[in-house]
């Protein structure tokens, strides 16, 4: 049997596992998973051995001065330059975006944009790695008060929302992808998170009842996290 190919998860969260628990889940996909809490301050002292790296989502945001903040930067753009997979989910997708594209790529909404929407793929997904099993639109729950800019030239687009062009996106040169959206909780996963956050979630706006009636397993956009489980497995 071949050797099972290493995965680095770097948990930027409250705690180092969500409700989501994707680690067991990429583990599931018969890769290796070593966990590292990041905003605790865990991170392996050399990226030899890796093939891939995900990055979690945080209550911080990307263009923070906090020291695991400007830690993850610098090991973002060493995995770049060795040419490492990464992907990552909301603050995940930011601070990639930010430490490759640039600080000033991440910036604040005035308001938050949060629900289960309908995401219009663009022609890029086509022939991407992870997105080419998306149709026309792909349909997620999102959650995001900070928000990564769509014009960059390195950027390319996969998929938008009707107030966010920038929802989902990979790098022009970069094996690095980014989903701003939460296609990682399932839908009996759904209510357990949504009550977890309920409090905030109805700060941001949220109708939290709502959304747990209209939980949603967001299968097809389930298929990018598979799609990357399986680009690492691939080499």
């Amino acid at each position: 049997m071949s050797k099972s190919r290493r995965l680095l998860y770097l948990g930027n969260g409250r705690a180092l596992q969500s409700v989501a628990r994707l680690d067991e889940r990429f583990e599931g996909w018969n890769l290796a998973v070593d966990r590292y809490w990041a905003l605790d301050g865990q991170f392996p002292e050399s990226l030899d051995g890796y093939d891939a790296i995900f990055l979690s989502g945080s209550p911080h945001g990307a263009y923070e001065d906090v020291p695991f903040i400007l830690r993850e930067h610098e090991l973002i753009r060493e995995a770049a330059r060795r040419s490492i997979p990464m992907l990552g989910i909301c603050f995940g997708s930011q601070i990639l975006a930010s430490a490759l594209c640039g600080r000033d790529q991440v910036f604040r909404r005035p308001n938050c944009e949060i629900g289960y929407k309908d995401l219009a793929v663009t022609s890029s997904a086509g022939d991407d790695a992870l997105a080419r099993d998306w149709g026309a639109s792909v349909r997620m729950f999102v959650w995001h008060n900070d928000e990564v800019r769509h014009d960059h030239p390195d950027m390319v687009i996969l998929a938008s929302s009707d107030a966010c062009p920038n929802q989902v996106w990979r790098h022009r040169t970069v094996p690095a992808w980014g989903i701003q959206g939460h296609p990682e909780i399932t839908r009996a996963q759904a209510p357990a998170w949504f009550s977890q956050n309920r409090l905030r979630m109805e700060k941001d706006g949220g109708d939290v009842d709502g959304f747990i009636a209209e939980a949603d397993e967001a299968a097809e956009a389930k298929t990018m996290l598979s799609r990357f489980a399986e680009l690492v497995r691939n080499g």
